[in-house]
């Protein structure tokens, strides 16, 4: 059975053409007994709008772009049912590409989103800078950087102030009474792994230089880099296994991670090889996403308010979209809260 057309919807109804066209775009101009009368030829005849027509006619589909560096991570679901919501109330659909932290993958992408016409795009870079960003605002297609700082005035971000969450999570892990800490993360061209580890090291540094060498010859505090190739739950289990294998007493007592993923899978191999959590080792991760409260050893974190972040970032995206050139671009940065919970807890 074919698709009702709207000059059958407009027969039935006993109106023209234009006015079932204005019903679809401009409800606001259609008396609504008209109105009511075009709906309910629609619902006779099962009408299905033609977004495609109206796209081609327009230059442009009601679609947004998102595009996240790993569609697995929870932190970014949680995100994009943020923007999913903002979306939804006015009446746009989200296109969600997966990056998975590949320079490669997210160009592509962002060619396919641009000769898809959507109306703006979200994203979390893989890459601080990106040349293609600039050739898209260029072209008119507004960009919102996504967990990620604007380094430039000319496009909107939202954001969490990742070098406090960093500091955070070290200063909790001394306030312990450790020494030895350890930072698990990789792709240093993420900003926010970058921006983590700064934190840690600030705090690692003050330590030291307000008394590090306590009393009694105690060693002075520490921050030993572990790297790893990605922000996966499968690269924690492969740290896991080096720092199982470390003596003991050159092993860091504590590690902080770059996200809760690494983290889980890093709880998970070293209760494996027999390292107790937090006994042997303190942990804590960053994200704070549910299955960290749930973890065998519920897991601190650093939490950031994802779904906060996906709906701000979309109602910025949104406003650009509608006040073109009379929108003012603001860079917005969250702080993020330190949640303690048993795996970095001394017993």
């Amino acid at each position: 059975m074919a698709i009702a057309s709207i000059k059958e919807v407009a027969k039935l109804a006993g109106v023209s053409v234009g006015t079932v066209s204005n019903v679809l775009n401009r409800p606001d101009a259609v008396s609504p007994a008209t109105r009511e009368r075009v709906l309910n030829a629609m619902n006779e005849l099962g009408f299905v709008r033609n977004e495609s027509a109206r796209a081609l006619r327009s230059g442009r589909t009601r679609t947004l772009g998102l595009v996240v560096l790993d569609v697995t991570n929870p932190f970014f679901t949680d995100v994009a049912k943020g923007v999913e919501a903002v979306a939804a109330d006015h009446g746009m659909i989200v296109t969600l590409c997966n990056s998975d932290q590949d320079g490669p993958r997210e160009q592509r992408y962002l060619h396919h989103l641009e000769e898809q016409r959507v109306q703006g795009i979200l994203i979390t870079p893989v890459e601080r800078e990106n040349e293609r960003l600039e050739q898209i605002i260029g072209r008119g297609t507004p960009v919102v950087l996504l967990d990620h700082r604007a380094t430039r005035r000319n496009r909107c971000s939202v954001a969490v102030d990742d070098v406090l969450g960093g500091r955070l999570a070290a200063e909790h892990l001394l306030a312990q009474g450790h020494r030895r800490l350890g930072f698990v993360g990789g792709s240093w061209s993420i900003s926010q792994v970058a921006e983590r580890h700064k934190g840690a090291a600030q705090a690692v540094e003050a330590a030291a230089r307000t008394g590090g060498q306590e009393e009694g010859g105690a060693e002075a505090p520490s921050l030993t880099l572990i790297e790893v190739p990605s922000l996966s739950f499968a690269s924690g289990r492969h740290a896991a296994e080096r720092l199982a294998a470390m003596p003991a007493p050159e092993r860091p007592t504590a590690l902080f991670c770059a996200n809760d993923l690494l983290a889980l899978g890093l709880m998970q191999g070293l209760t494996a090889a027999g390292v107790r959590i937090p006994g042997d080792v303190a942990l804590i991760g960053y994200d704070d996403i549910d299955y960290a409260a749930a973890a065998a050893v519920p897991l601190s974190s650093i939490r950031q308010p994802r779904q906060e972040l996906g709906r701000v970032a979309a109602e910025l995206l949104l406003e650009e979209i509608d006040e073109g050139e009379r929108h003012r671009h603001r860079q917005v940065l969250f702080d993020p809260e330190l949640v303690i919970r048993g795996s970095s807890v001394r017993r």
